[in-house]
């Protein structure tokens, strides 16, 4: 009989997308084996304090944490193992064959938690540092689509310092760069958070104030009348591509409500586009997700100009929401990958990837 792997399935963090991170870890254990895996739940809070115990997730839904025990990942090689924290000892707990992130934004999705996995020296799912650093961040991530002549939508990028200290500034210098409307977000950030649709220059005052909230960097793009299109990617080395999947959002974009509360909006699977249109939105995603390095999964987003045709890459999601509705799996469903099926790879793959490491030197070898 094979013995069971032991995963652990972390969500929560600091980050607006925080109750985003729970719903995605409710789908993921609904679907987890339990003859297949021994799981931990990881409940990060929103200070940053982690916890692990009996029905964490649960605990973390309703707000309850009094019960939980905090518990701590130490970044040294080939320990593989979580600590549960009592007083100012560490008591080990086993080692962990497989860490599982759904930790969406800042602090989960950015390469700070991928970074602290790979000095612990273990397999995780989904994107490195570099892809998910980059991927994170949408001002550098054009840069790097720029770089590879992917096309993107002109932007500016501004300081909160710049803001704050001289908003007007900033205003003239974004309608200088192109008309209204334009677009102002966080740009380390995701899940619509802090996302302003501006038309005017008040609304671009108060559009760049909700910005710099929530990031010390605020990028501003080029307003266009666009359909939103997604394509979801797998894979380490070898990447496929889904068909594309159009969102027609409930409001005047995907905000927030309309992704996660407001029922109205729609997803057409898979999009209405040409054959020409489907295989560019494919072969650009695959390049894309190249570009960064990524590794695992990727849901990669485009705009589609309505009056020109032209089509922009505009970001790419490295830990994307991942509930059984959310458009990244259900892209997947519509080739023939279930729900569980893509769990089951997920993990695969992050085992591949770090048997891939396990490969690399680490020390200079000089022959006598």
């Amino acid at each position: 009989m094979t013995s069971k792997k032991s995963l652990a399935l972390i969500f929560g963090g600091r980050s607006g997308e925080h109750e985003v991170s729970l719903m995605s870890a409710r789908s993921v254990l609904s679907v987890l084996s339990h003859d297949k895996y021994a799981v931990t739940e990881i409940g990060i809070s929103r200070d940053g304090l982690w916890f692990t115990g009996t029905n964490v997730l649960e605990a973390f839904e309703n707000k309850q944490l009094e019960s939980l025990t905090p518990i701590a990942l130490l970044p040294e090689p080939h320990l593989q193992a979580l600590f549960l924290r009592k007083g100012d000892k560490l008591e080990s707990l086993p080692p962990v064959d497989v860490f599982f992130p759904v930790t969406h934004g800042t602090f989960g999705e950015d390469g700070t938690l991928q970074g602290l996995l790979e000095l612990a020296d273990t397999a995780y799912v989904g994107c490195g540092v570099l892809a998910s650093a980059v991927g994170m961040d949408k001002s550098l991530f054009k840069d790097v689509m720029r770089a590879n002549k992917i096309p993107v939508v002109e932007s500016v990028l501004i300081n909160r310092t710049n803001i704050l200290s001289g908003i007007d500034s900033s205003i003239d210098q974004i309608e200088n760069s192109f008309p209204y409307p334009v677009f102002v977000k966080p740009a380390n950030l995701g899940s619509s958070v802090g996302i302003t649709k501006c038309r005017t220059r008040s609304d671009l005052y108060e559009g760049l104030l909700e910005a710099a909230q929530y990031d010390r960097r605020v990028l501003v793009e080029r307003g266009i009348n666009a359909r939103e299109i997604e394509v979801s990617v797998l894979g380490n080395s070898d990447v496929i591509a889904s068909l594309p999947g159009e969102v027609c959002p409930s409001d005047d974009f995907y905000t927030y409500d309309a992704k996660y509360i407001n029922e109205n909006s729609e997803l057409i699977i898979p999009a209405n586009l040409t054959d020409a249109q489907t295989s560019t939105c494919q072969n650009l995603a695959i390049r894309a997700f190249k570009a960064i390095d990524g590794a695992g999964m990727g849901r990669v987003d485009f705009l589609l100009d309505r009056e020109t045709d032209e089509l922009y890459l505009s970001e790419i999601n490295t830990i994307p929401g991942f509930t059984k509705i959310s458009m990244y799996p259900k892209l997947l469903q519509a080739i023939g990958i279930s729900y569980e099926s893509l769990v089951e790879k997920l993990i695969e793959l992050a085992l591949q990837r770090k048997s891939e490491r396990d490969h690399t030197l680490h020390t200079y070898r000089r022959d006598a």
